[in-house]
């Protein structure tokens, strides 16, 4: 039977107000518009945290006011004093303040739902809690149950201080010194750098590097690893790019590279979101839902336009509003601010601080990612010790595939830090085998058949898939030579592959890796696990200091590490000379000692012997003192 006195609301407008689970809280406001003489026993019934969103919390402040000051209570009064509060966007505007007008009905029937709804607020609350204390490391049986008995002993209370009376309200509200062991301790994010449901800070000057340091710590706690050595808490992280968001691509896809996995749990928010504008009650609505571990808003500027950063009392309603955030979703809410054109502190009023649990302050020295370090100093700290300065280095990350239209290839930068090392390989992984193909100068070409092979005449056994892996790596870590820039985001405009300092424009070799292409942090016990053969004396690196490849104590005598065994010789049939030494046109220079062929490093800097012939001189061409021998006359003869 069709029902004449409904009004359809077609689907797309059904919601154009807010979700229906605050419908209760603006029939409570529009009830105690239309019937002021509610108000007193509205107030017997919730408090102002009762209401779940913020805006309605600061629409019942006012609305109390009024009605205690003796002024109208409709729309338009409450317009006119959140205008003088300067609190009218923070409330949702003027069209949000009128519509409140069309919520008419039983304001004590709906106070009860809204009551009913955060009492169960609070009794999950109490469930977060009860779980928070149970998985704690220092856990021990029993000691939740006082959260219940607490939970109890404060509802009570509060239900006794509905009575009308704000007074006997705020006195329920009251702990005693027992009662502070029951609250809730900060809950560490990063190592004791970030904690969740904390406001935290990270200031700088322009340029240095705030938003790299910011995306490495997002896209750690996305994925759950250690950011250089701190204990990670893993969770959902939103970013708001409010500020540089056309280069936040390049910089997640370097870091991808770096740490060979996605940057998984990360969400991006391309713009701003005004801080003083309705659609931030929408963002807080949304992160409500999302309930992220970690929120970043980049920059405090950007969210904040048109609002004087030198006042303390509009800095303050910006804060205030950044808090709300931070209360409605329990997550670590970080900002990124600049710092002024003197001194550390952060731009603007300096009331901001107040309201921060930690605070980062980013700086850089250098002038090239060669020669950069990146410094992260903890300015602040409200209820921890204040740790020592982090610094770190900066690579250089090519990206795969990407290249510019003048055909130079599209690079970024990562952080590396300068404290913390990575653990040392582990022997039989494929990391380890890396490290020693690495060291034995095995060429970066060789596929998997001849790694295999090689692994097997050297004694190295180690399953074929791992092997496989390892050549992977390898092959990954040199898809591109990596361009060294100033700053990684932007290259210099020297051709790529040549040498600025050259003034022939030769091409020069151009890497990621430091120039002898060995990892920072070899395993002390790999010099030991090398091939026999592969071994070097114990003075080798004072007589040859020109070298960069330090000696194997306590190996064998001989020379550094030789290449790698050849490949099998052409056949005749090919061409070759395969199985006829004698038709072989080896013109290589021979040591003066033993006759045998020079080699390796020896052969290229013009060595006239092998380190092991004459281990007491050497035989360097700059050292004149070395005896002189006749090549020629000693094969006449």
């Amino acid at each position: 039977m069709p029902v004449d006195n409904v009004r359809h609301i077609p689907h797309q407008q059904a919601d154009e107000d807010g979700p229906e689970q605050y419908d209760a809280e603006r029939y409570v406001l529009g009830g105690c518009m239309h019937q002021p003489k509610q108000i007193p026993a509205i107030r017997g019934i919730l408090n102002r945290t009762d209401f779940a969103l913020p805006a309605h919390e600061l629409i019942w402040d006012v609305l109390g006011h009024l009605y205690d000051q003796g002024e109208p209570v409709n729309p338009i009064a409450l317009r006119i004093e959140l205008e003088k509060r300067q609190e009218l966007r923070r409330a949702g505007g003027i069209g949000y303040v009128a519509q409140l007008g069309n919520y008419g009905g039983d304001p004590d029937y709906y106070a009860q739902e809204v009551r009913r709804r955060a009492d169960l607020r609070s009794e999950a609350e109490l469930g977060r809690r009860i779980v928070q204390q149970a998985t704690a490391p220092d856990a021990e049986p029993g000691r939740a149950v006082t959260f219940i008995d607490d939970y109890l002993k404060r509802q009570s209370e509060r239900a006794a201080g509905r009575s009308g009376d704000p007074a006997d309200a705020l006195l329920a509200e009251l702990l005693d010194a027992s009662s502070l062991d029951n609250m809730p301790t900060l809950e560490p994010l990063v190592g004791d750098l970030l904690h969740l449901d904390s406001l935290a800070r990270i200031v700088g000057p322009s340029g240095h590097m705030k938003s790299f340091v910011t995306i490495d710590l997002a896209g750690h706690v996305g994925t759950g690893m250690k950011w250089h050595g701190h204990y990670v808490r893993q969770g959902t992280v939103v970013y708001l790019v409010a500020e540089g968001a056309r280069g936040i691509r390049k910089r997640v896809r370097a870091w991808e590279k770096h740490h060979g996995l996605k940057m998984d749990n990360v969400l991006f928010l391309p713009r701003p979101v005004q801080a003083m504008g309705p659609e931030w009650d929408t963002l807080t609505e949304a992160m409500t839902r999302l309930q992220p571990q970690m929120i970043v808003i980049d920059t405090q500027a950007r969210i904040s336009v048109g609002v004087e950063e030198n006042s303390a009392k509009e800095l303050g309603v910006v804060v205030e509003r950044i808090e709300e955030l931070r209360r409605a979703t329990g997550a670590c809410v970080l900002v990124i601010h600049h710092t002024g054109h003197v001194g550390e502190h952060g731009r603007g009023s300096s009331s901001a601080k107040g309201a921060l649990q930690s605070e980062l302050h980013v700086s850089k020295k250098g002038d090239r990612a060669t020669n950069i370090v990146v410094t992260v100093k903890v300015g602040k700290q409200k209820d921890d010790e204040e740790t020592g300065d982090l610094q770190f280095g900066l690579k250089v990350i090519t990206l795969d595939g990407e290249a510019k239209p003048d055909g130079r290839p599209v690079t970024s930068v990562v952080l590396e830090s300068l404290d913390h090392r990575p653990a040392e390989e582990i022997k039989g992984t494929p990391e380890w085998l890396v490290t020693v193909l690495d060291r034995s100068q095995v060429s970066m070409k060789w596929g998997s058949p001849r790694v295999i092979k090689w692994c097997a005449e050297y004694g190295i056994q180690m399953r074929k898939d791992k092997i496989e892996e390892a050549v992977r790596i390898r092959k990954q870590r040199n898809t591109f030579d990596e361009v060294r820039t100033g700053t990684g985001d932007v290259n210099s405009g020297a051709p790529f592959g040549t040498n600025p300092d050259m003034s022939d424009g030769t091409p020069q070799r151009v890497s990621d890796s430091p120039l002898n292409d060995l990892p920072p942090n070899l395993p002390r016990d790999l010099e030991s696990d090398l091939p026999r053969d592969q071994g070097g004396s114990s003075g080798e690196f004072e007589e040859t200091p020109r070298s960069n490849l330090p000696p194997n104590p306590g190996g064998p005598p001989g020379d550094v590490p030789p290449p790698p065994p050849s490949p099998r010789p052409a056949s005749k049939a090919g061409g070759g000379t395969e199985g006829d030494p004698g038709e072989q046109d080896d013109t290589r220079p021979v040591c003066t000692v033993c006759d045998k062929p020079l080699t390796g490093y020896r052969l290229d800097r013009g060595y006239t012997t092998h380190l092991a012939c004459d281990p007491e001189t050497g035989s360097h061409p700059d050292r004149p003192t070395h005896p002189q021998h006749d090549h020629t006359e000693r094969h006449s003869a």
